[in-house]
């Protein structure tokens, strides 16, 4: 399953007291066909859905659906804060490459 930085829990408990009370979101962490290499990140704010991991960390949540788990199994999701280029940031072991961007990446074989 997926690993949550304490950074990244924060961010979401940010983000989320700006929804509406009672709104049962988390962030949705999954992974989509396309980007420059192959496979993409995708995050948003979501409901838990059928079949979806949850990983919940101080009262907020965040779902990996089931065709993602595979390719997230041992990831980190973390957010880096700063002037430039702050945003949730995914390290993870199944790429086998990644672009220069950082929010695409090619599997690993077994991935």
């Amino acid at each position: 399953m997926i690993q949550v930085t304490e950074s990244a829990v924060q961010q979401l408990r940010s983000l989320l007291a700006a929804q509406p009370a009672k709104a049962g979101k988390g962030l949705r962490v999954q992974v989509v066909k396309g980007g420059c290499s192959g496979m993409q990140y995708e995050m948003s704010l979501d409901r838990r859905q059928d079949g979806d991991a949850v990983v919940q960390r101080e009262e907020v949540e965040f779902f990996v659906d089931p065709e993602s788990a595979g390719f997230l199994r041992d990831a980190t999701l973390d957010f880096a804060g700063g002037l430039t280029g702050a945003g949730f940031r995914i390290v993870n072991p199944n790429a086998a490459r990644t672009c220069g961007c950082g929010t695409s990446f090619e599997p690993a074989p077994s991935a």
